[in-house]
């Protein structure tokens, strides 16, 4: 009997040292990394040019080059109950979505997926000329019901942290941080309520100006959306998620009053 107990004891031991709660899912990320590594390690040397219908061709490697780099940051609410339902939700193949970081509502960052991988977060969007942000941009869901949960002093201020870390090591300009509503206006509201103008004073996304000026005559609203970044070909859309991350009242209607225009003016000048 109690040489059983120890062996189980031993056994339960051995299972805790080999990876714990999530040794079943990183067993599969670093399979998946490995895969990847291996990609990356060949193609200098075997080269896509291989795959290339041409007789006359050659690879001759060059000594200058270095690692993409993300360009924007993305902040999304997890529209979830917690940081555990959050990550479970992005171990499973099914779902088939990630994000490179979450934030809990205590502060704790974890992060999912290495920054120079592809998340699965932006999914159909447009920002610019850009149609595809998961290659060119860092997911961060931020634990929030996305309805009624206040947005923590805690969890804003590792957020902060982070976008600092992101910011300087990827020298991601002001501009280039932005929300999931932001790209996917048609399809997304987050992450709603959010304390943008906090992040705006320290140097993630930009704000408008506490004084406003009255735009001048022949001001285009569509024109002014555009440059900063929105897809107008759904102009109701686009006019919405503007107002979900700079006005954040009256976010159904696609209707843009005398001060939203101010607001848009200001934000707009910034992009000039």
């Amino acid at each position: 009997m109690l040489k059983n107990a120890i062996t189980y004891l031993f056994i339960a031991a051995l299972a805790t040292s080999c990876g714990g709660k999530y040794a079943a899912t990183e067993k599969v990320y670093k399979r998946k990394a490995k895969e990847y590594s291996t990609i990356y390690k060949e193609a200098p040397v075997k080269s896509q040019i291989e795959k290339i219908a041409a007789d006359n061709k050659e690879w001759i490697g060059s000594i200058n080059f270095g690692m993409r780099k993300p360009n924007y940051v993305m902040i999304h609410h997890t529209a979830q109950k917690s940081l555990d339902q959050t990550v479970k939700t992005f171990h499973s193949e099914r779902a088939g979505v990630s994000s490179h970081y979450v934030i809990g509502r205590e502060g704790k960052i974890v992060q999912m997926v290495n920054d120079y991988y592809r998340a699965h977060h932006a999914g159909l969007g447009r920002w610019g000329n850009d149609t595809d942000l998961n290659s060119s941009s860092i997911g961060i869901e931020l634990d929030n019901n996305g309805t009624t949960d206040p947005w923590t002093d805690v969890q804003i201020n590792a957020l902060v942290q982070l976008l600092t870390y992101l910011k300087d090591t990827y020298k991601i300009p002001q501009a280039n941080f932005i929300g999931h509503m932001d790209y996917a206006p048609t399809r997304k509201n987050d992450p709603s309520r959010f304390p943008w103008k906090t992040l705006a004073d320290k140097g993630f996304g930009y704000w408008y100006d506490d004084v406003l000026e009255t735009p001048p005559v022949g001001f285009d609203p569509k024109i002014a959306l555009r440059i900063i970044g929105y897809d107008v070909k759904n102009l109701d859309a686009a006019i919405k998620g503007f107002k979900y991350h700079y006005i954040q009242q009256d976010v159904t209607s696609a209707n843009l009053t005398e001060q939203d225009l101010k607001i848009l003016y200001s934000i707009f000048k910034k992009f000039l």
